[in-house]
């Protein structure tokens, strides 16, 4: 399903994606970094290895809105490493500085994938028709041709994504418990004045864009995708003890991570 470009190719996206032109959005607390911890981060880029980020390889920057609070909308900057030809993950930032903050993550799958999930675990997760058909959805730096390939193999694709800090609220620190997000699926919902906002920073067209993308085949949104139109409506909210994921032990004991299947 993902199977684009060689991974060298791959590499080339970054290098020109139109970076540095959106910072962070808040101002955390805390004295600026001292001298003795920039060496310390200068030794460890040198020593060590990172290979989970030397494998993202894609940059786009789309738009979200919490699930359920339909104003809560703001751009996302995401950076994004293929896994396979039907799984894609994404760390997301507020902006694409280095001193851009983190805060969420999004999971993208195929269509494929997507239509064998159970009926309550499709209500996590929005599709990406429109964010590519509409334009709103850019991948900085692409030309044009390259940016066509790789939005054609986005735009039959499921997203779930889970912000962690929501730094459209929060400018200091990451405060709450995760927030389920959702993409834009027609004409009219998202504010205009954030896609031009973000067109004007990169120097890009989104209607012009969108022309150039009407032969891009978009598949109807597959059943249970979007839920949140039905007004199936979906948040974390605090609880006690170890919630949906706990497994009824809850004591310290052996790794389940470690036991034998």
């Amino acid at each position: 399903m993902f199977k684009l470009w060689p991974v060298a190719a791959f590499s080339l996206l970054l290098t020109g994606c139109g970076a540095n032109n959106t910072p962070a959005q808040v101002q955390s607390p805390g004295p600026p970094t001292s001298s003795s911890l920039k060496v310390l981060e200068s030794g460890a880029s040198v020593m060590q290895s990172r290979p989970p980020i030397d494998a993202i390889n894609t940059y786009l920057d789309g738009f979200h809105f919490y699930n359920g609070d339909k104003n809560g909308q703001m751009e996302a900057h995401h950076y994004v490493t293929v896994l396979n030809d039907d799984v894609m993950q994404a760390v997301i930032y507020d902006g694409n500085t280095r001193d851009a903050r983190l805060m969420g993550v999004e999971y993208i799958i195929s269509e494929r994938l997507f239509k064998t999930l159970p009926p309550e675990e499709k209500k996590l997760w929005h599709s990406h028709q429109y964010e590519v058909k509409s334009g709103t959805l850019i991948a900085p730096g692409l030309p044009k041709v390259a940016d066509h390939a790789l939005m054609t193999r986005i735009v039959n694709t499921y997203g779930k994504t889970w912000h962690t800090w929501h730094t459209d609220r929060d400018k200091t620190l990451p405060i709450g418990i995760p927030a389920l997000m959702m993409g834009f699926t027609e004409d009219g919902q998202m504010d205009s004045r954030l896609l031009a906002d973000r067109d004007r920073r990169f120097g890009v067209d989104s209607k012009q864009i969108r022309a150039e993308r009407t032969d891009i085949v978009a598949h109807p949104a597959a059943p249970g995708a979007n839920a949140w139109e039905k007004g199936q409506v979906i948040q974390l909210k605090r609880t006690s003890g170890g919630g949906e994921h706990s497994h009824g032990q809850t004591s310290f004991g052996p790794a389940e991570q470690l036991k034998q299947p």
